[in-house]
């Protein structure tokens, strides 16, 4: 079949502006996405600096400062709550919560997914079965648990009750990390040398260390947001983590101070996401990583 140089120009032409044309919608469909996903953060923190009258009018714009910007509410959340106190206790009992699973969760799933045991298999459903129990069905008898430890009203008691959460789903997630990891990897290791606890340490821990990110940012956001267990175990002001100390100083009764809330609220979520995003390019490439070269 012979084609005349105009009609193949014509037809490259039409093949550019196709591809032209899909580039420009799946940018466009991924700049919508993003003003979505972005849309509730801009919207508290415009609300966090706006004056009350302005919020209270219901002709405001939500996204706009309709009057000027104040300050006085972020102001108010540092000075006379214990903000600081609640992000402190957040952040010592995520740190640890977040060792304690590693430290539980990792040899555990490296144990279902690699040891062939006959029992591995339901045992790894037992686990996960013990994720699935609400936490509503638990708190009454883990409170009676921690009463009887001495813990009750102790930031302490959350560090213990946490990893019960954290740790049947981390092992779980670590497992489909590990099961796509090929055995070659790690008898190697034991050939050149190492035992089988060194070939994990050497070999397999940095290839499954996006599974790893993935189980501290999961850890550490659950033991930010859990309500349950640390309205129940803990009572003290200065013994609170944020997701309760932030609301009982901040809603009282009927009166709301709004503006303060969605400021703890970016305060919050901004660093999480923040601290997530510096270890993306490394939880990618373990999904696009050769893992065995012939």
């Amino acid at each position: 079949m012979v084609t005349s140089p105009n009609a193949a120009a014509a037809l490259r032409r039409r093949h550019e502006r196709q591809h032209i044309a899909r580039r420009v919608g799946v940018y466009t469909a991924a700049i919508l996405a993003a003003l979505v996903c972005a849309g509730p953060f801009v919207w508290s923190t415009v609300t966090a600096f706006k004056q009350n009258r302005d919020l209270y009018n219901p002709d405001s714009n939500p996204f706009l400062f309709n009057r000027p910007p104040t300050p006085d509410h972020v102001t108010y959340l540092f000075t006379d709550t214990g903000f600081l106190t609640f992000a402190w206790n957040t952040l010592w009992v995520g740190v640890l919560v977040v060792l304690i699973t590693l430290a539980l969760a990792l040899p555990a799933a490296y144990a279902l997914a690699r040891l062939d045991r006959p029992w591995a298999g339901t045992m790894g459903i037992v686990i996960f079965l013990v994720y699935l129990v609400p936490p509503t069905l638990l708190f009454l008898s883990l409170s009676r648990m921690v009463v009887w430890i001495g813990l009750q009203d102790s930031t302490w008691s959350l560090v213990l009750v946490y990893p019960t959460i954290t740790i049947p789903v981390s092992i779980w997630l670590l497992m489909g990390f590990l099961k796509g990891i090929p055995r070659d990897i790690e008898e190697q290791a034991m050939v050149d040398g190492y035992s089988r606890l060194g070939a994990f340490g050497r070999a397999v821990v940095p290839l499954v260390f996006p599974g790893i990110v993935a189980v501290i940012v999961f850890a550490f956001t659950l033991t930010a947001s859990e309500f349950i267990y640390a309205l129940a175990f803990v009572a003290p002001t200065d013994s609170m983590t944020v997701s309760t100390g932030v609301p009982t100083q901040l809603v009282r009764g009927d009166v709301f101070f709004w503006q303060s809330l969605q400021a703890a609220t970016i305060l919050v979520a901004v660093p999480i996401a923040f601290v997530f995003n510096l270890f993306l390019d490394k939880f990618v490439a373990g999904f696009t990583a050769g893992a065995v070269k012939g």
